[in-house]
């Protein structure tokens, strides 16, 4: 049988409270606590920080416990391996000799292990009779069991640890882009502003953190960077409300009150009963004829003397401060200008507005080129133009320089927002029947 009092080391070795401490806590297993070896190798391996020990010692370890008959480590079929060192410098890996010595000695002070010495140091069992080990000399595995909570206990808090910090540095990673993305906006939108001293404090916390920084240095730069995206939002939601104000002041300053309640015509052409459909090439065809080429032919048409022509050059007319095209043919024509709208859907004007500022901010289109586009063209059709460019996005390159573009045609006179919004009109009846 294994014994159960306590041994001093063969040889010059001494013995140590270390010694004598893990010999005396072996003694209290209880004889029918059994574990599984390899689980508990396991929480040794991911302990090994805890406890103290290489990895190096954990294959001399893993070697000791492949010695062990059984796969579950328990007092009544004893807990001590006898192999020679030739047999264990074998099974792990072909390990030198000085090397193994040293490795099982850090395992002895590690607590881990136990040495039962022979009489001459030789490392061997008695064996019964009938063939059972009856006293054995050499390694000790006791203290495995007797650890084993502590072990587990350990390995989950390092599990743990880890876990927390894979998650701090995934918060930091999104922080930093959340911040660098704002502060990418808030200068796009408001270029006049001071957000330098953003740009720096942003630059000093995306600095590289040390390679063994702790979950505590995260958790803190998290909180910082946390605050500085906070501040970035709020001054957007106050740019944003401004804007809101500034285009429900513009909307509302040029209100028309018609006196005739009674009169047949309505503020937007075939919305109303007994009107005839809205159709673009009429519309187009009413701004052709109101361009001013057409005047020199009325006038041969009439007999008043032609007035002499003015050399002077005219001032160049605003084109198309009201609404040009209908709402709901605006919607019909360009659909998917309502996914960013508020909750999703356009009701108003006022929604196309606030739906048109999102779509240009995801379009990369400046806030110069559609403020400029909003002055000739007006609030509601430059919105227009602004869904007409979401719906062919695959197409256009640049829409920024596209919505310029349109832009310069317009002081000229020479674009019109009807021909566009019913060439996707047109688009879609073509699609529609396809589809289904």
């Amino acid at each position: 049988m294994e014994r159960g009092n306590v041994t001093t080391p063969f040889g010059r070795r001494a013995m140590t409270l270390g010694m004598l401490a893990s010999q005396i806590a072996a003694c209290d297993i209880p004889p029918e606590r059994s574990i599984d070896k390899w689980k508990l190798f396991r929480s040794v391996c991911e302990a090994k920080t805890v406890i103290g020990v290489s990895d190096r010692s954990l294959a001399v370890l893993n070697a000791l416990l492949s010695f062990y008959p059984a796969a579950e480590l328990s007092r009544e079929t004893g807990l001590v391996v006898f192999p020679s060192n030739a047999q264990l410098s074998l099974r792990a890996h072909g390990m030198a000799g000085t090397t193994l010595r040293r490795h099982l000695a850090c395992l002895v002070e590690a607590g881990l292990i136990l040495r039962r010495d022979s009489p001459n140091g030789k490392r061997y069992a008695r064996r019964a009779r009938n063939g059972a080990v009856g006293e054995a000399f050499g390694f000790d595995l006791s203290p495995l069991v007797s650890r084993a909570e502590e072990f587990k206990t350990a390995a989950a808090e390092l599990a743990a640890e880890k876990q927390h910090l894979r998650l701090m540095r995934e918060r930091l990673s999104l922080h930093r882009r959340d911040v660098a993305k704002l502060l990418e906006l808030i200068c796009e939108t408001a270029p006049e502003g001071d957000w330098q001293a953003h740009h720096s404090r942003f630059e000093e916390l995306a600095a590289p953190l040390p390679r063994n920084a702790s979950a505590a240095d995260f958790e803190a730069l998290c909180e910082m960077l946390a605050q500085l995206r906070d501040d970035l939002a709020n001054q957007l939601e106050k740019l944003l409300n401004l804007r809101k104000t500034d285009t429900n002041d513009r909307q509302n300053g040029c209100h028309k009150q018609n006196s005739h309640p009674d009169s047949r015509s309505e503020s937007e052409p075939g919305l109303g009963k007994g009107q005839e459909a809205f159709s673009p090439e009429r519309q187009m065809l009413t701004a052709d004829l109101a361009m001013p080429q057409a005047r020199p032919t009325a006038a041969l048409t009439t007999n008043e003397p032609e007035r002499p022509v003015s050399l002077a050059v005219p001032p160049l007319r605003v084109a198309g401060l009201g609404r040009e095209i209908p709402l709901p043919v605006v919607l019909n024509a360009c659909p998917q200008i309502a996914d960013y709208g508020p909750r999703g859907r356009i009701e108003s004007w006022k929604d196309l507005l606030t739906a048109a500022i999102v779509v240009r901010t995801m379009l990369n289109v400046s806030a110069d080129a559609y403020d400029e586009a909003c002055h000739v063209l007006g609030y509601e059709n430059a919105a227009t133009v602004i869904a007409c460019i979401l719906e062919r996005a695959d197409r256009i390159s640049s829409p920024g320089g596209y919505l310029r573009d349109l832009t310069q045609r317009a002081r000229r006179q020479a674009f019109s927002i009807a021909p566009m919004v019913g060439a996707l009109t047109r688009a879609r009846r073509t699609v529609l029947p396809m589809a289904s």
